[in-house]
């Protein structure tokens, strides 16, 4: 079985979740099988191979899945990327907007440093607002965005647009097109 179907058989989808119209894809179910996990876990680090890689940030929370995988593959540091008041200080924050509102996302001034090249990893893209402010917490702190990392794309979203100004790679298991 080719692994986006192996993928998409365990990704539950919740009506209505978190507000009315939206359908959630709940990625929950994927990590009762350790078979796919470890696919999934490879599938995501190989593109990345070889090209310098040495940090890969995960962005709160189910970027912390996979992204500390992902990390050990490549020899990298993992990066923590959380939502605002959840790291100790001293840090850097990034304001940006959501499907639902607001937000704000922090990192450790000192987790990443100039000449850091990073992958952002995230269980989902979307809209690409989330991934687009971990990008910028990246530039800020002086890092080079190498790549995306997503588990699923919601194509029909159209986030990819956004990444485009941090960079051209993105790579993804799962794609829906509604």
């Amino acid at each position: 079985m080719q692994l986006e179907a192996a993928i998409k058989e365990h990704i539950r989808e919740v009506p209505d979740f978190p507000i009315k119209g939206v359908l959630f894809k709940d990625i929950s179910p994927l990590f009762l099988n350790p078979g796919l996990i470890n696919s999934c876990t490879e599938a995501l680090t190989q593109p990345w191979k070889g090209i310098g890689v040495n940090k890969v940030i995960g962005i709160d929370s189910r970027g912390f899945l996979l992204g500390p995988q992902i990390a050990a593959g490549l020899d990298a540091g993992f990066v923590m990327i959380r939502k605002k008041g959840k790291l100790p200080p001293q840090t850097v924050s990034v304001a940006y907007s959501l499907e639902y509102g607001e937000a704000e996302l922090e990192s450790t001034s000192a987790s990443i440093v100039p000449g850091d090249k990073v992958i952002v990893h995230d269980d989902l893209l979307a809209t690409g607002g989330t991934a687009a402010a971990a990008a910028e917490l990246v530039h800020k702190l002086g890092g080079e965005v190498v790549g995306f990392s997503f588990l699923i794309y919601l194509d029909f979203l159209g986030g990819e647009a956004k990444l485009h100004q941090y960079s051209d790679s993105l790579h993804y298991l799962v794609s829906y097109n509604s």
